[in-house]
């Protein structure tokens, strides 16, 4: 039995960590490989405690009211079309959902993902480990499906996400600026990582530099390769223990290398990159990793169209050069197209703003609006919906 309890970012078990045993499977169709374990040392001790992990008092605070006595806390580590699995103390468990969270979910935004903190209970023979309740999220990821105002939900309690892009057939500043606001809005830090620098010459890459810089992007830029190992010392450097990170970008930039790279060996499945040097898709499922060192490490499956979610405030933090210039504008209610005294378009005239990225901001401010104005009429179709399902019956 686990008896319920918190103490200093580690949850207190009345059971030895050896009756923590790998769970039998209850449906063999649906067996999910373990994650890829790297073996870590924490502080000098071989045992992880739930701090190790990123279980801090913020966390504490909000796993207290929802833990339930024979329960304890864990994080998730892999998801893969319903299965799950879960780090406490140990090794990775399988975990299913019990039945009354199972039922009483209302959107697949609420069922857990990677990186998420629950609320478990072990079995007392065997058995799945059975996840009770999801903790609520410090951060996230998330995008909109394409085409709908629906969210995807890619992984949470993320401390920074590595927006990585290809320096040759990948760079997009377009894209690249699409994937700054996903972080902007789930409130998590973003960096820029540039691989296969050796796909490219010294003065590309420094063009490649320049031109974010000029963009008024200010997140920190890290290039690096693959293939030399240049740049790799650099980006460890921003790694620190107990903090966690995710890998985003387009299939093929490079993701799965780097993290065979960091773990000193090829942990992971990767393909030969074809004459162009695009690389091929080979992550399949997002799963969270603990590097050697203490931190951790989310991958996820590559993403041509990261998506928008619909806020202006986020348009506002990913192009905050575009809104500093606009509060110079004559007109409060300026749209920036063709007012007189429109500063967004001095600086544009006089070539302190780029047309393109002048161009990309009106975009994006356009379809955040629009997918806004979506999810508002969604939202009240749904609630319209349950009114009349309650109205009584003449």
């Amino acid at each position: 039995m686990v008896e319920k309890g918190i103490k200093q970012g580690r949850v207190i078990y009345s059971r030895p960590d050896e009756n923590i045993t790998k769970p039998v499977h209850t449906n063999p169709e649906r067996r999910l490989a373990p994650p890829v374990s790297v073996t870590s040392t924490f502080g000098g001790r071989e045992t992880m405690e739930l701090s190790d992990l990123g279980f801090d008092g913020w966390f504490e605070q909000r796993a207290t009211s929802l833990l339930q006595p024979g329960q304890g806390m864990a994080r998730v580590t892999a998801v893969d079309r319903g299965a799950f699995f879960i780090r406490s103390r140990g090794a990775d468990q399988y975990a299913e959902l019990a039945g009354k969270l199972r039922f009483e979910t209302q959107s697949a935004m609420d069922l857990p993902c990677v990186g998420d903190w629950v609320c478990v209970q072990w079995p007392a023979s065997e058995g799945p480990v059975l996840i009770h309740a999801v903790v609520p999220r410090k951060t996230h990821l998330r995008r909109t499906r394409p085409g709908t105002t629906e969210f995807q939900m890619l992984a949470s309690n993320i401390d920074v996400a590595f927006i990585v892009q290809a320096c040759d057939y990948d760079f997009n500043m377009e894209r690249l600026e699409r994937y700054l606001m996903m972080a902007s809005e789930g409130h998590t830090e973003g960096r820029i990582v540039l691989s296969k620098t050796d796909m490219v010459s010294s003065v590309e890459l420094e063009q490649k530099v320049v031109q974010i810089a000029d963009a008024g992007i200010s997140v920190p830029t890290i290039p690096l390769s693959n293939v030399s190992g240049f740049g790799l010392d650099d980006f460890q450097a921003h790694l620190a223990p107990g903090k966690t990170y995710c890998l985003l970008g387009s299939s093929g930039v490079g993701k799965t290398s780097l993290i065979n790279r960091l773990v000193g060996r090829n942990a992971f499945e990767t393909k030969a990159v074809g004459a162009t040097g695009e690389g091929v898709h080979t992550t399949t499922r997002r799963h969270l990793l603990v590097l050697e060192g203490g931190a951790m490490l989310i991958d996820t499956p590559g993403m041509r169209e990261p998506g928008l979610i619909g806020t202006s405030e986020v348009v506002h933090d990913t192009f905050a050069d575009v809104s500093e210039l606009a509060l110079s504008c004559r007109f409060s209610n300026c749209i920036h197209g063709r007012e007189p005294g429109c500063a967004i378009l001095q600086a544009v005239a006089s070539g302190i703003l780029s047309e393109k990225r002048y161009r990309n901001y009106l975009k994006l401010k356009e379809e955040a609006n629009s997918m806004s104005s979506r999810i508002s009429r969604s939202a009240g179709r749904i609630r319209n919906s349950g009114r009349s399902s309650r109205l009584p019956r003449r």
